[in-house]
């Protein structure tokens, strides 16, 4: 803190942002100085909100947001805290009813100094005036200089004169500018310029009982003796654009950034804690600390509490320091509270040296038409913004739960990134979603950006889809708009989505690019059902893209390098999903009868499935056709193979017959790699399969140790890749069976000796015991228990 005695002239209260030893020192100089104006660094243009500060709903962390009228995204902010000097010395103006402004550079210019073409001139490295300071003093840490001989002073100062501290800093800051000059920023000269403006124009109207709030590094060039005419000089085309500006909430965990003022700090939480402990700050941190662990279910009790006290005081004494700071309070956490662990200790500093507090803003605040309407939306459907991460679960089968996943589909396709799409623990079926959400201050901007295309969420998000859907160029980006106008129910934009769909799927005739396609659709149409959405003409394309992918698959797989047919492998995947969910749709159409008649609806229902049944079909005889022809990819003839099995297309006896022609001595050792990596990799439950089917297991087991070692290096990173996918207990049972090695005395059908870790048969007694356990489980223990038909049991396993 620096500044002058009141009678030299106007009060240059120097602070550092976000202190709040220097915040205690301000509210103690103005109570002494009792000024008739404030004036504050800030933009100007937020004189007209300073009154907000003082309305019962305005609670800090709070930001002043500026942005560009025509490019909302070109923003920027000024955070506040409860222990900011600057908000500090708002909250005091206001409630002695004396005027205060801002009288730094407008946001009007300094935006427009954002633009491509206007970046600040390269100076000489920044320099970072406290940590000069504190290793002026000996100091190896500035922040545990600036506790030392800020934070740590007592809360009236710790001296007669209160504005002593800012006369002291005052000096030192004079001395650092007369060396390092503009410390590297050289467009604080045109901020400082505007400043001085800013308080002649004040000395003119209130005398020099002025009171200035600003960064002490600032202190010497206000203090400056120039002429209005060389300040005017250096605004001299400075370039200007409209702005708009407006109270937002704001978080601890952005105040630890640097942004705003470009003073970040590292422990918003505990500096907010010093600043509100009215006594003995350390105990009341160590049992805010305390209460924190013991929410964790650790074992934490007042003795602790006082040991650890006992022992930051011991460190702070040890190191010459006049009271713990956060060093040794976390020291002392550690070592007592945590038993020298430091993940509880992480918790502490996540929960309490940083914080998850969010502000709150007033209504009357200004907003964009589209942030109100999205303030009433969250109102109405009881979604309050939280700056910490947490997970919700929705049943779409409730109005409200429905109408939720509504609004953050929206959002997600105006581009707020309030909410993400999570993999939910529950049922997977599609009438449940599970969303994580996290409020960050900047998803204000985003809202301002998106208020170019509608005033309310739901217009706004109607109008971008609408947009998307004609300028897009790719079929799979239509189709992707499409699923996302079904998710967030936007009938209006549905029908220029579907006839853009209609359109790039009738030009598009790469097989690739419609098995991009496919996949999306037939989620929408799944997705339509569960939320009661007419997809009949969804339908009739995806139905097209599938016949067209059916016909033109086949040659598409042939004379592919191994980029292009795992490419081509993934897109077959996504295929096979979608014809599944396109053949379960068609089956439950008929569901509901509705108003054609329960006669009517059968008779279309029965259609639909029968087209879903031969669509089934259609496609099954096209991955048999991959998987019998020589000239397609390995990679693709596996998971052929592998798909018709998992779907009962194809017996045990067929895979294993295949699988013993693909790792036959005559087929090279990448290609036969390429061939298991497709059948056994990235499927779900490829290693259980392997280890319930000896057959399988025998063949590449056999294979793999006839291997020629020139060529073993070949194929080792394929291996490498398909088996490293495995959970740890899978590949450990592999190695187990194959480590055991054949049994001579098992063969079966012709087929390689199987690892002998495979049982001779099934143990019934072992399997019948298990019983007893699931009829209670399943709540049948009333009945008898049957006797379990152990031939229907996969091969090889073992109830």
């Amino acid at each position: 803190m620096t500044g002058a005695a009141a009678s030299a002239g106007p009060l240059l209260l120097g602070v550092r942002h976000h202190g709040p030893g220097s915040a205690r020192a301000v509210l103690a100089a103005l109570e002494a100085a009792r000024p008739r104006v404030v004036l504050i660094e800030g933009p100007p243009e937020g004189d007209a909100l300073l009154p907000l500060a003082a309305d019962e709903q305005m609670r800090p962390p709070v930001a002043l947001l500026a942005h560009a009228v025509d490019d909302p995204g070109r923003a920027a902010f000024w955070p506040m805290a409860e222990f900011s000097p600057e908000w500090v010395a708002i909250r005091w103006a206001l409630a002695h009813g004396v005027p205060a402004r801002f009288i730094d550079l407008p946001a009007a210019h300094s935006l427009a100094l954002t633009e491509p073409g206007t970046e600040e001139p390269p100076g000489s490295p920044a320099v970072d005036p406290i940590g000069v300071l504190a290793e002026t003093a000996g100091y190896d840490d500035p922040e545990r200089w600036w506790e030392d001989v800020v934070e740590h002073r007592a809360p009236d100062g710790g001296a007669v004169d209160p504005l002593a501290p800012f006369a002291v800093l005052a000096e030192a800051m004079t001395a650092l500018r007369e060396v390092y000059g503009d410390g590297g920023h050289p467009r604080d000269s045109v901020r400082e310029a505007f400043m001085r403006i800013q308080l002649r124009s004040a000395r003119k109207e209130f005398g020099e009982e002025i009171a200035v709030v600003c960064g002490a590094w600032h202190v010497p060039a206000l203090a400056a003796k120039t002429t209005l005419a060389a300040d005017r000089a250096l605004l001299k085309g400075v370039p200007k654009v409209k702005t708009e500006l407006t109270w937002v909430p704001w978080t601890h965990r952005r105040l630890a950034r640097h942004s705003g003022y470009g003073a970040g700090i590292d422990s918003p939480g505990w500096y907010g804690h010093l600043f509100g402990a009215p006594d003995r700050p350390v105990e009341r941190w160590m049992t805010k600390v305390a209460g924190l662990l013991r929410a964790e279910d650790r074992f934490i009790s007042s003795a602790h509490v006082i040991e650890a006290v006992r022992l930051a005081g011991g460190l702070a004494a040890v190191r010459g320091r006049p009271l713990p700071g956060l060093t040794e309070t976390m020291d002392a956490i550690r070592a007592v509270m945590c038993e020298g662990s430091d993940v509880p200790l992480a918790l502490v500093r996540d929960r309490l040296v940083i914080g998850e507090t969010l502000g709150e803003v007033p209504d009357s605040a200004p907003a964009v038409p589209l942030q109100r309407d999205l303030n009433r939306l969250q109102r109405t459907l009881r979604l309050k913004p939280e700056p910490s991460e947490r997970e919700l679960e929705l049943d779409l089968r409730k109005d409200t739960d429905a109408a939720r996943s509504r609004l953050l589909h929206r959002l997600r396709l105006l581009d707020v990134g309030w909410g993400d799409r999570a993999v939910g623990r529950g049922s997977t079926g599609t009438f449940r979603e599970t969303w994580r959400l996290r409020w960050e201050p900047e998803l204000h901007v985003r809202v301002a950006e998106a208020g170019v295309w509608g005033t309310t969420v739901l217009s706004a998000a109607t109008a971008k889809a609408e947009s998307e859907a004609v300028s897009a160029t790719a079929l799979a980006e239509v189709t992707a708009l499409a699923e996302r106008c079904l998710l967030g129910e936007l009938a209006e934009a549905l029908p220029v989505v579907m006839n853009a769909l209609a359109d790039r799927a009738a030009l598009d005739a790469d097989v690739s690019h419609l098995a991009e396609a496919l996949p999306a659709l037939a989620r929408s149409l799944r997705y339509g059902d569960v939320r009661a959405t007419d997809t009949a003409s969804l339908g009739a394309v995806a139905a097209g893209l599938a016949e067209r992918i059916c016909v033109g698959l086949p040659p598409a797989c042939t004379g592919l390098d191994a980029d292009g047919a795992e490419e081509l492998r993934r897109r077959i995947d996504g295929v096979h999903t979608a014809i599944g969910l396109l053949a379960g749709a068609g089956a439950g159409a008929g569901a509901d009868a509705g108003a054609e008649g329960e006669a009517g609806a059968r008779a279309r229902a029965g259609d639909q499935a029968g087209s879903a049944d031969g669509l089934r079909e259609r496609w099954a005889a096209v991955l048999r056709k991959l998987a019998g022809r020589d000239t397609v990819a390995g990679v693709i003839r596996g998971r052929a193979t592998r798909l018709l099995l998992d779907d009962g297309q194809l017996s045990q006896d067929e895979a294993a017959r295949l699988m013993g022609l693909a790792l036959s001595p005559g087929t090279p050792p990448t290609d036969a790699a390429a061939w298991i990596e497709g059948f056994v990799g990235g499927a779900a439950g490829g290693g259980m399969l392997l280890v319930h089917d000896e057959r399988l297991l025998s063949l590449i087991d056999a294979w793999l140790s006839g291997v020629r070692a020139s060529a073993f290096t070949d194929v080792l990173p394929l291996l490498r890749r398909t088996f490293s996918a495995y959970e740890p207990g899978v590949r450990r049972t592999l190695g187990e069976l194959v480590r055991r090695g054949p049994s001579p005395d098992r063969h079966r059908g012709g087929a390689e000796p199987a690892p002998s870790g495979f049982g001779p048969g099934i143990d019934e007694s072992r399997a019948d015991a298990v019983v007893p356990v699931l009829r209670l489980l399943l709540g049948l223990d009333t009945e008898p228990a049957p006797r379990i038909d152990h031939t229907d049991l996969p091969m090889g396993a073992t109830a």
